[in-house]
């Protein structure tokens, strides 16, 4: 009888449903329709074969006043200036030494997006996000572009890695009303993805004039004890810290704290992850100078300041976005990969077999029809306080470089509201011990669509492990949304 409680609890729901798909045929700017196209996915999944790949933002002021937050002054490519670094007046700029360590392993191949560029992803520009590992943006002067905020969350979504640095609330070194944290905590918080703070953390507001903020002790975490050592704290020089917010991104973890600071607050570098992506976030650029670069900028050599490791934390945290460590949720080397589908009873025609699920939630009740056979997966729609579950646990092989989540979704909605999501449907991917590794996506009642739209997201950084996807819906005590799932694919190659 998997089909009766669908039509008993929701059948007051029925006679609106039509009116509300026709108001709600467009999904809103909550998530897109399909999270990255085919072509980009391609092209960074190849990437990682290849050379480390990083791009530094210099298209938002980040040479304005006495900033100079570039690897070296021949943009695109710092080569072009010196094809050899040795030392970090090789290339000119505050990051240098940054940029020319990296080179220096023979791991990296670095860019800069220069100024007047603009941040994509999926075109063919030869800047674009999809054809690197990490993007930096060292201390953004400029509010970021509509399309240019989705194109960094989808980069991210897909399996980029995000390097943020901040600097303390006034920093408007071009004068134009924006500041660094300003930037950053509106790319968190309107960028057509997901604007419900899917990093888990939010840049705070104010100044800390002079701190040694200290690392916590966690010898396991690749970002404090990567290849280019153990990172014992970082320095604070009119900065600023980040506030921590596990319940909207459990992966949200704060490695160094300022001076009395712990747990969710005073963190002044902290990394999570978001869809198949990494992200890192620093509260000064302090840190990241060092000393040399364009004449007529007042500059600070942060870099080699031995009240802090940051040129450790700075190149593990580049190491660790890049994936060219796997510790923290990265995907593993090796083995080999057959290609197929692994998902058991992707359509849900067995009815439960393979999916562990609320009672009810797998169903042929017509009163929302599948997208392909008789049965499909629906989450809420009581109209009431709930929350259903959907979930199956597989092993991703180690040796595939692709792996890609797929499934169609259908929303609709008794809510009028256009601004707040009473009700939501999260995926996630935990590991095998129940811990969330990534919230790829969170829907709501404002994403409601008139038929069925695919989604996908790459989880080849979970090559290697055995994870568990999971859907859950929470609705809250009044006006029900539905959240149906059919065909669902996990394919790999």
């Amino acid at each position: 009888m998997l089909g009766l409680r669908r039509s008993t609890r929701r059948l007051v729901t029925l006679t609106a449903f039509g009116a509300l798909t026709a108001a709600a045929a467009a999904p809103a700017m909550g998530a897109p329709a399909l999270a990255a196209p085919e072509s980009a996915g391609t092209a960074q999944a190849a990437v990682a074969a290849g050379p480390l790949r990083v791009l530094f933002d210099n298209s938002k002021g980040e040479t304005a006043g006495n900033a100079d937050w570039i690897i070296g002054t021949a943009q695109p490519d710092p080569l072009a200036q010196n094809a050899s670094p040795a030392v970090e007046t090789d290339w000119t700029g505050a990051l240098s030494a940054w940029g020319v360590a990296l080179q220096k392993t023979g791991r990296y191949s670095l860019k800069t997006l220069p100024s007047g560029g603009t941040i994509t992803y999926g075109t063919s520009a030869a800047t674009d996000l999809q054809y690197f590992d990490t993007f930096v943006l060292p201390e953004p002067n400029v509010r970021l572009a509509a399309s240019e905020k989705t194109a960094i969350l989808t980069f991210v979504q897909n399996g980029g890695g995000l390097f943020l640095v901040s600097d303390h609330t006034g920093a408007d070194r071009n004068n134009d009303g924006w500041d660094a944290v300003e930037v950053i905590n509106d790319l968190m918080s309107d960028n057509g993805v997901d604007d419900t703070d899917p990093f888990g953390f939010t840049v705070d507001t104010g100044t800390v004039q002079t701190d040694n903020p200290r690392a916590v002790t966690d010898t396991a975490d690749p970002v404090l004890n990567g290849a280019f050592g153990k990172v014992t704290g970082s320095i604070i020089r009119s900065g600023t810290t980040v506030t921590l917010k596990p319940a909207d991104n459990p992966a949200v973890k704060g490695l160094v704290y300022r001076t009395g600071s712990s747990g969710t607050t005073g963190a002044f570098f902290a990394t999570s992850t978001f869809g198949s992506g990494r992200v890192a976030v620093w509260g000064d650029s302090s840190p990241i100078d060092d000393g040399t670069g364009q004449s007529g900028n007042t500059l600070y050599d942060g870099w080699n300041d031995t009240a802090g490791t940051n040129a450790a934390l700075a190149l593990n945290a580049t190491d660790w976005l890049s994936k060219a460590t796997t510790g923290g949720g990265g995907g593993g080397g090796g083995g080999t990969c057959t290609a197929g589908q692994l998902l058991a009873n992707p359509g849900f025609e067995s009815g439960a077999t393979a999916w562990t699920a609320s009672s009810g939630v797998i169903t042929d009740d017509p009163g929302r029809p599948a997208r392909t056979g008789s049965y499909k997966a629906w989450l809420s729609g009581y109209g009431s306080a709930h929350t259903d579950t959907l979930s199956q646990t597989v092993t991703i092989p180690a040796g595939c470089t692709t792996a890609s989540l797929s499934f169609h979704t259908r929303i609709d909605t008794a809510e009028t509201t256009t601004t707040t999501a009473y009700d939501t449907l999260k995926v996630q991917v935990l590991n095998s011990g129940g811990t969330v590794l990534s919230t790829l996506a969170t829907y709501s009642n404002l994403n409601a669509s008139s038929g069925y739209v695919q989604r996908a997201f790459s989880l080849a950084a979970y090559a290697g492990q055995t994870v568990t996807l999971r859907f859950t819906g929470t609705e809250g005590s009044q006006l029900q949304t539905s959240f149906v799932i059919d065909d669902t694919a996990l394919t790999v190659g």
